[in-house]
């Protein structure tokens, strides 16, 4: 079992999430998510995508016009590959990205020490919770704010018929240095999914 990334030595669930075979944590993320940051968050400057898998957040990322790099852990056949984003020395004006599945503690901490203006993550809401998350990530460095979808993300496997509708809820995470605390908790509009997918 590839344990990468599982920082705090647990494995992750398998019971909602489909197996992997090409290295752990790949479910690319629906254009419409990313979609809803872009429309909502303004980036000045290059935009490095750390985890970009198949580069499906990547694309969207573009049309915002700043330059965007893409690495990832793994070799997806896109951006460049066997950058491990916890260890790289590497910086950026902005920093977007969906983090593997059991790192998003370990992202958060590299992200704020790595990107000088904006950082932003697509999480779980339930991130929120969590007695150690509260003493450590948002005591000391709370997020600027938190969008929370009004529509259920569902996550597939690459080339995976998609069908049904995902049960987590889930929102960007954004760090801001211009906007340091307190955090604004704001919600999408719905309309996201039907404009970019057409479902």
């Amino acid at each position: 079992m590839d344990t990468t990334y599982n920082l705090n030595g647990g494995f992750k669930p398998t019971m909602k999430r489909f197996a992997d075979l090409d290295g752990p944590d790949f479910f690319p993320t629906p254009a419409w998510a990313t979609h809803a940051l872009v429309d909502n968050e303004k980036f000045d400057g290059e935009i490095w995508e750390c985890a970009c898998g198949n580069g499906a957040m990547s694309e969207v990322l573009e049309l915002t016009g700043q330059p965007v790099r893409s690495s990832d852990l793994h070799d997806r056949g896109f951006g460049e590959g066997g950058v491990d984003f916890l260890l790289s020395n590497k910086r950026a004006p902005n920093i977007v990205t969906n983090p593997p599945y059991n790192a998003a503690e370990g992202f958060v901490e590299a992200g704020l020490r790595k990107a000088d203006r904006k950082f932003a993550l697509l999480l779980r809401l339930a991130f929120l919770e969590g007695a150690n998350r509260q003493r450590t990530i948002f005591t000391r460095n709370p997020p600027s704010r938190v969008w929370v979808f009004s529509e259920r993300i569902t996550f597939y496997p690459a080339g995976a018929v998609q069908k049904g509708s995902g049960t987590t809820a889930y929102a960007w995470f954004v760090w801001d240095q211009d906007s340091p605390g307190p955090t604004e908790l704001k919600w999408l509009k719905p309309g996201y999914k039907a404009l970019y997918s057409g479902t």
